[in-house]
C-alpha cells in the first residue's frame, strides 16, 4: 500500500503551560480512493523523538492500512527535530524524560487521538503502540478508553514509576496514596494489550515484568506477553542499536502487531459496517 507522508502542529496544554507538539502523520493511500477510511494508530517514540527507525516502523505499520500518528513527545523542551544516538543526546532524553510531567504526556496523546479523530479518513478506531519509553507511553494512551488495541514494546518505568518528576523508583505492588502512575491505573484500560520484551532487557528486569503482569491480571486487563530469550532492550530498533538490533525476533513480532491491531481495529471495523447496515435495512421494513 502507497503512504503519504506530512506532519501537523497542534496546540497542547498541561500544567498551566501551553506548547505546540507537532505530529508526524503517515497515511496510507489507495489510487483511485481518495475516500478510503483507515483505522488510526497512535505511535510513540523513544527518548530520542521521531528517528529514522521509528518513521521505519510507522512506514510499516502504514502500508498495513493505518493512518499512524507520532508526536514529538519533547516539545515542553526541545524542538520536534529528532534526538541524536550519541552519548550527549542521550542523557538529554532522559532528563526530559522525567522533567515532563505525568499530565503533559497525558496531554500529548489526547491531542494524538483527538487529531486522528478528527481526520474524515479514521474510521474512528483506534490503537497505540511504541518502543521504550513509547512502549510506556502507548500502555498509558490506552488508559483512553477511545484506544481499543495497544501493542508495547520493552516499555520502561512502568514497573518502578519513575515516569516523570519523581523522588525515588518504587516497585511496591501497593500503588502509593494518590498515584497516577500507569502500573496503578490499569483499571481503566478497556482495550487489549501486548506486551513485548526481551528476556535480557536491563532496563525491565524478570520482577518488574512480572510486576507488570500481576497487576495488569488483577486488573483485569485483556493483555497477552510476549518475552523472547537473548533478546535485549531495543531489540527492533534498526539503527545504532550498540549490537542489541535482532531483525529475526523483529520479523516475528511484526505478525504480533499486525494481529492485535487487526482484531481490535480493522475487523470491528468491518463489523460496525455490517451492523449499520443491518439496522438500517431493519428500519426500512
Amino acid at each position: 500500500m502507497l503512504i503519504q507522508e506530512s506532519h501537523v502542529d497542534v496546540k497542547t496544554t498541561a500544567n498551566g503551560k501551553a506548547s505546540t507538539m507537532r505530529i508526524f502523520v503517515f497515511h496510507p493511500a489507495i489510487p483511485g480512493f481518495p475516500n478510503a477510511r483507515f483505522p488510526g494508530v497512535c505511535l510513540f517514540s523513544e527518548i530520542y523523538q521521531v528517528t529514522g527507525p521509528v518513521a521505519r516502523f510507522a512506514r510499516q505499520i502504514a502500508g498495513q492500512g493505518y493512518i499512524v500518528a507520532a508526536p514529538s513527545s519533547y516539545h515542553d523542551f526541545t524542538g520536534p527535530e529528532p534526538l541524536k544516538y550519541d552519548v550527549a543526546d542521550t542523557d538529554k532524553g532522559n532528563q526530559y524524560k522525567i522533567q515532563k510531567t505525568l499530565e503533559s504526556y497525558d496531554a500529548d496523546s489526547y491531542a494524538t487521538v483527538d487529531h486522528l479523530l478528527s481526520l474524515p479518513t479514521c474510521t474512528g478506531l483506534i490503537g497505540a503502540t511504541g518502543m521504550c519509553l513509547g512502549g510506556h507511553l502507548a500502555v498509558r494512551a490506552a488508559l483512553d478508553p477511545r484506544i481499543t488495541a495497544c501493542v508495547a514494546y520493552f516499555a520502561t518505568d512502568i514497573h518502578s514509576r519513575t515516569l516523570g518528576p519523581h523522588d525515588a523508583a518504587n516497585t511496591s505492588t501497593d500503588a502509593p496514596p494518590d498515584s497516577i502512575h500507569t502500573l496503578d491505573q490499569f483499571d481503566k484500560f478497556k482495550g487489549e494489550a501486548a506486551m513485548i520484551f526481551g528476556v535480557k532487557d536491563t532496563h525491565v528486569p524478570d520482577a518488574g515484568r512480572d510486576l507488570i503482569r500481576a497487576k495488569m491480571r488483577a486488573a483485569g486487563v485483556v493483555a497477552s506477553f510476549h518475552e523472547f530469550a537473548w533478546a535485549q532492550h531495543a531489540f527492533i530498533r534498526d539503527e545504532l542499536s550498540k549490537g542489541r538490533y535482532d531483525p529475526a525476533v523483529t520479523k516475528l513480532l511484526s505478525s504480533t502487531t499486525a494481529r492485535i491491531h487487526c482484531k481490535r481495529l480493522h475487523f470491528e471495523t468491518a463489523l460496525r459496517v455490517t451492523c449499520s447496515k443491518y439496522v438500517s435495512k431493519s428500519l426500512k421494513k
